[in-house]
Parts: structure tokens; sequence; C-alpha cells
């Protein structure tokens, strides 16, 4: 039985954690796939690299109105799969040279298989290779072994062909039409780019609008934007899916009754969760949240002696710059023990990828209401500054939430152009204690330029 330092199960941000301050520990790197987990092989990278892709085959829909006649030749998917993959695929292969070959790695050994806990700290790993399960034990353990697509319990789906997030970027051609099943950003940022490639795009929300967990306003005026680019069907319940005249039917229950989706290729977008479950956590003692989501404190610490966890197996943000930010939590807590530091998740941004884009911070009006909390909250349109004016932007807005007595910024929402570059300043005067008003006029704004959206906002708040 080999006995480790540290034990780091998942190679995404767990694989950050270790620097040449660890070289005089013995090292386990545990990864049962691709090393660089989800954000580097089936996430953020590549699908915002399908988006860039995606907001230049849309250009033609949009440059009419100003005078600018453009026309798409053509989409050739597998050049631009290839690029994407052709870049992210040496990367990981790289990371896992990298960790089991250079010399700086002469402490850390890779198990490339599948980890669950048997005991305290103790570990039986299965190799992919088939070869016979080995135990290991550590003093300390990293639980950085993230989430994976949610499968639906609809009949039939698993007799089907079937793709998510992790499968649909590497299909071989375009389909005529593809059937989303999902209203959450998975499910906005595919619409987008496969409608933007040509594809018959239809949308099923089991709730009355997309995106509903972002502020109701933004929510909306996305839903309404989506109605008139993709079949977007609300309110609908899926109850069977067949394959059916070489694709597939999705048999729906809304509002009008029975109905039916065709496609040539269904998505399955409706959620991820922790891979908790796969790891055996509780028989390592680690308590787990009825989400499925790892408990830890503030430290990052789970209730079993000398285990921690970050990223999307405890996050209930899932997001990459979150794991990041916990993962460098994690690292200093392991080498100074004795002057631990505290995860700060109190302005967490996050951000959706399709059209528009959208970028959101704090809380929102639905929030505040169901929180008891006093607020005032302001618009600003992209069609009411000068450069909205020039982009012809007409749907497009910044809303900002704060305290009517102190102006401390509580939320911010953001639809349009370029969202998430210009929330980025609003994360700033968050995490700096930088209110409303002195935010708004304590600074020069380029004029003209889309932050003045944000500039606006705050001066209509007071």
């Amino acid at each position: 039985m080999a006995h480790y330092d540290l034990v780091i199960i998942g190679t995404g941000s767990g694989n950050s954690l270790l620097d040449p301050r660890f070289a005089d520990k013995r090292v386990a790197l545990v990864e049962r796939g691709v090393f660089g987990g989800t954000c580097l092989n089936v996430g953020c990278i590549p699908t915002k690299m399908f988006v860039h892709a995606a907001d230049l085959a849309a250009v033609p829909g949009h440059s009419a109105r100003l005078g600018v006649d453009t026309t798409l030749d053509g989409v050739r998917w597998t050049d631009v799969r290839d690029r994407i993959f052709g870049r992210i695929d040496p990367i990981a292969a790289g990371g896992q040279q990298y960790r089991v070959q250079h010399p700086d790695n002469a402490n850390v050994t890779v198990y490339a298989g599948n980890a669950r806990f048997t005991g305290e700290r103790t570990l039986e790993i299965t190799p992919n290779d088939g070869s016979p399960a080995e135990t290991i034990t550590g003093d300390q353990v990293v639980l950085a072994a993230g989430g994976r697509a949610v499968v639906p319990e609809v009949e039939g789906i698993h007799e089907v062909d079937f793709h998510t997030s992790d499968t649909i970027m590497r299909i071989d051609e375009l389909p005529r039409r593809l059937v989303i099943l999902g209203s959450g950003f998975v499910a906005a940022e595919f619409a987008h780019v496969f409608s933007a490639f040509g594809v018959e795009v239809t949308v099923i929300a089991r709730s009355g609008a997309l995106l509903r967990a972002e502020d109701r306003d933004v929510s909306q005026r996305f839903t309404e934007l989506a109605q008139q680019r993709w079949d977007v069907r609300l309110d609908r319940k899926a109850l069977r899916v067949e394959r059916h005249d070489g694709g597939i039917r999705l048999h729906l229950e809304g509002p009008g009754g029975a109905e039916t989706a065709d496609g040539d290729l269904l998505l399955v977008a409706t959620g991820r969760t922790p891979n908790s479950d796969q790891l055996d956590v509780a028989a390592a003692g680690i308590a787990v949240a009825p989400s499925g989501h790892v408990v830890v404190d503030e430290f990052q610490r789970t209730s079993a002696e000398g285990v921690w966890a970050l990223g999307d197996i405890s996050s209930p943000f899932e997001l990459k710059h979150v794991a990041n930010h916990e993962a460098r939590i994690v690292q200093h807590n392991l080498l100074h023990p004795q002057d631990l530091r505290a995860a700060d998740h109190r302005f967490v941004p996050h951000a959706v990828f399709s059209s528009p884009q959208i970028a959101a911070v704090g809380i929102t009006e639905q929030e505040a209401e169901r929180r008891g909390i006093r607020w005032v909250a302001a618009t600003q349109t992209f069609g009411g500054i000068a450069y909205g004016w020039a982009m012809e932007d007409e749907t497009g807005f910044a809303k900002i939430i704060a305290d009517p007595d102190t102006a401390r910024i509580l939320g911010a929402h953001i639809i349009g152009p370029q969202a998430p570059t210009l929330l980025q300043p609003i994360i700033q005067a968050m995490s700096f204690g930088l209110d409303a008003r002195e935010m708004a006029r304590g600074q020069y704004w380029i004029h003209p330029g889309m932050p003045e959206v944000v500039e606006n906002a705050l001066l209509n708040l007071f």
C-alpha cells in the first residue's frame, strides 16, 4: 500500500496546486479522464472558441441595417472544430506528459484511473488500462474531481443517440435540426453557436423563461430575443424520446396539450451534478449536501480530518474562476496550516456567452425581495449611450442594484455586447468598497465608449 504526503483527485484546478514548494512532499495525482479538467477540455475554453466563430458567422444578420451588406459563404464545421481541439488536445496531453516525465515532478506519481474511498484518507484506484486495482493512503487529500452532465429520467432517452456538452462539440458534421433539452447557460450558448452556423434550433424549457436564475428583467429580455431566433417551447415537460426518420422525436406535454419536437440530434443540457457519489465519499466520513456538493468550511476543509475540496465537487457556483480561487486557498492552507486563509465568495460574477451576452454579480431584484433587503435599482440602455447608438443596439441594458442609504452596490446585471467585460469594473468596486456615487463621479469615463452604459446606470440610481 503506497502512502503519500498529499493525494490530489482531479487535474483541473487541482493540478495547479503543485508548485516548487511541494517538491519535498510525496504526491499522488489521480485523473480518470483527460488531463486539464472540464474547463479546458469540454467547458469554458472550447465553448468560447466556438462562440467566437459563431459571432463572426452571425455578422451578416446584423450588418445590413448599418448599410453594410455582408454574406456568409459557409461554415466549415470540421475546420472550426479541428482548429479548436487542435490547440486544446495538445495542452491536455502536454500537461500529463509534464507531470509524468519532467524531472521537476520526480516526487509526483500520476494514476490514470478511477478513485473511490474505502476508509479514512484511503483510496482504491482502478486503472484505466484494466490492470489490478491499487490502494493508496495520504496524510492530506484534496478533492478536485469536478462534476458531470445530468441526464434526466425521460423514457427512451438511453435508447437514442443523444449528446451532452461533453460530446456535442466533436460531432463530424452539422445537423440540419438540433433539439436542445434545457434552458440554462449551456443551452443558451449552444443554441447561439449552432443557429449562427445555420442549424434550425428548438429549445425545450421546463419553466416559463430561459435563464430563469438571472435577474428577472434580463431573463425576460433574453427569452423575448431567443423566441425571435429559435423555436422556443416554454412550460414543457419531456415525456418520451424515440428514434424517428433518421433522427429523434421528443414527445412533450405543454400548455396546449401533447406535442412533439423533431431533430437530427438531441442535446441534453439540463444541468450538472458533482462527482462526490462516484468517489464514495461517505466511506471516508465526508459530509455531502442534498445537492451532492461536498460540504466545506470557509477554509475549504471537509468534515473529514485532512481532506479538502475545491471546485465543482464542492462549489455551488461551479465556475472555473471560483475553482481557481479555491485552489489558491487550499494551496496556501496546505503549506501554512498555522495560518489558514478563508475563501472569499462575496462577489462571485458569472457570464453567459450567448447572443446577446449576459454578465452578473451580486443579488437580483427577486433575491432582494425574498431576503427582505431594501434596495434601489436603475437601468441604462445601450441605445441611450453614444457607442450603443452607433451599433444600433435596441435591446441591451445595464441594471445596477444598490443600498438606498449607503449607495453600496448590491448587484449588477448586464445584457448586451461585451457584457462580461463591462461588468468587471463593478466587480472591482464591490470588492474594494467603492460605492455607486464614488464610482460614477470619482473617475473619468471615456467618451464615447461602451462603459458609459455602466456610468449612466450608476448615475440613474440617485
